[in-house]
């Protein structure tokens, strides 16, 4: 087994939920380039690696000698001295699986070449973003906000959905930016509200109901229109499909290389 390829150090490992871990990695002698908020790298471990008790009969296993890589975006700042992922379970997975049993201090694989082109570099300063998520498609988000996002002139939101409150993940830091910038909103939904031991009092709908509610508008402050607003999509391939058929209806286009719009999209 080719050992050198695990060039990384697993930092920190935060339980969001059951579901849902936070990991930090930080490169083993070498240097982690400049990157992009939104920007995203590839993860691998082994097979050989153990699998978390939580998972499945694994859906296709794997060589004990192969490595098993996959793309994940990156949550933290460009200028902190770690890498940030959330990660969500697939429990019958091949990589997930074993990242829920890493502990600190093991190594990991990680590509020393950021990519991706769901940034805000395109997106004028003065222009609105809202930045829609389910599950951990939040976590670009997270990179672009704890980089410089914030300081933007235009108004930002966060509209994030998952099943339940416990994977919000990143709910009591959102929360907090809500009080501190006027500007930005964050709007959190579920829709397992009555699963909730202490209750629920926000939204419940699916995000395309609450972004055809002229309430929403009224909570963010502004009217989003395509000649003042970006959006991006990141999470679930059907809320994805779900929001960009409501947003051609309102003459939204996709945003590409060659012919610029308004709608980014990052599927997983």
């Amino acid at each position: 087994m080719a050992e050198n390829l695990l060039n990384s150090l697993v930092t920190n490992v935060i339980k969001v939920s059951p579901s849902m871990r936070i990991i930090r990695i930080k490169p083993d002698e070498w240097n982690f380039p400049p990157f992009k908020a939104g920007q995203f790298v590839v993860l691998g471990m082994y097979g050989s690696a153990v699998r978390a008790p939580e998972s499945t009969d694994e859906y296709n296993a794997q060589e004990p000698d192969k490595l098993i890589k996959r793309a994940y975006s990156i949550a933290s700042s460009s200028t902190d001295e770690y890498i940030e992922f959330y990660i969500s379970i697939v429990r019958s997975g091949s990589l997930t699986p074993r990242l829920f049993n890493i502990e600190i201090g093991e190594r990991v694989y990680m590509s020393q070449k950021p990519t991706g082109m769901f940034t805000l570099e395109q997106v004028n300063e003065d222009q609105n973003v809202i930045l829609i998520a389910t599950g951990t498609g939040v976590a670009p988000y997270m990179s672009m906000l704890r980089t410089d996002a914030l300081h933007r002139k235009g108004n930002i939101v966060v509209v994030q959905g998952a099943s339940n409150s416990w994977d919000l993940g990143y709910f009591s830091e959102l929360k907090l930016l809500d009080s501190m910038f006027k500007k930005f909103t964050y709007y959190p939904t579920i829709t397992e509200p009555e699963k909730e031991p202490a209750g629920w009092s926000g939204d419940t709908r699916f995000i395309q109901s609450i972004w055809e509610d002229k309430n929403f508008h009224e909570k963010i402050k502004f009217e989003p229109k395509p000649e003042n607003t970006h959006i991006f999509l990141c999470g679930n391939p059907n809320m994805i499909h779900s929001m960009k058929e409501v947003l051609y209806s309102q003459q939204y286009k996709d945003h590409t290389k060659k012919e610029p719009g308004q709608i980014h999209a990052e599927e997983f």
